[in-house]
């Protein structure tokens, strides 16, 4: 796996920090997506039936039924996150929890989108009051957990919905701890379990104490 050339960008322009490191998926990790999405597919004539754990597929036109392709559902996707302040919230207990692990960790905030979109998240996250650095990847979250950790060997742990997100970290960095958490649990069920070495948390009361005994705070 190789490095997105503007998430290494990004990732330069962070103040050196070694403290043990915490990175974070946004949505639905931080910012509510599965709830929110439908209601946002509703107003554009589309309806989200859920019956695996992916969007393609799953997206069909309301008058019609016709599921709708690849390409449109990204172009669904672009349009959600160009409106997403007006669709986002903050996953449940994530501003306490961040918070208070805040105190003694390195934040940093990894989102798989379009690089273009990440104006936007910034000032959406930023109205909310959560000013943790932002870093956009198009390409796989591996490597970018690599370089956020660096040479250092601090502790790091990586929280996010998507398993493949999580496999490709602990490809990158062997000793990560990894934690999958999910906005609404409900979907576990359409997932295969888990490897042995992801920890599944069912909110953020559960993982903030976990997560700080992995980093050792």
């Amino acid at each position: 796996m190789s490095d997105d050339p503007e998430t290494l960008r990004q990732i330069e322009e962070l103040a050196a920090d070694d403290r043990p490191l915490l990175v974070l998926d946004v949505d639905d990790v931080v910012l509510e997506f599965i709830r929110p999405f439908p209601k946002f597919l509703e107003q554009q004539g589309f309806k989200l039936t859920i019956s695996s754990f992916r969007l393609t597929g799953n997206i069909a036109e309301t008058a019609t039924g016709r599921l709708v392709e690849q390409t449109e559902v990204t172009a669904l996707l672009d349009a959600f996150f160009d409106g997403q302040s007006e669709w986002q919230t903050i996953t449940e207990g994530a501003a306490e929890a961040l918070a208070v692990l805040g105190e003694q960790v390195e934040i940093v905030l990894l989102t798989a989108m379009f690089h273009r979109h990440r104006a936007t998240r910034r000032a959406h996250l930023d109205a909310l009051g959560l000013s943790y650095p932002l870093l956009t990847t198009e390409m796989a979250k591996g490597p970018a957990v690599a370089r956020l950790r660096g040479a250092s060997g601090r502790p790091v742990a990586f929280v996010d919905d998507q398993p493949n997100n999580l496999v490709s970290a602990r490809q990158s960095v062997p000793d990560v701890h990894l934690f999958h958490l999910m906005a609404d649990n409900s979907l576990r069920a359409f997932l295969p379990p888990l490897p042995d070495d992801i920890v599944p948390v069912h909110d953020w009361r559960e993982a903030t104490p976990r997560i700080a005994e992995a980093l050792g705070i």
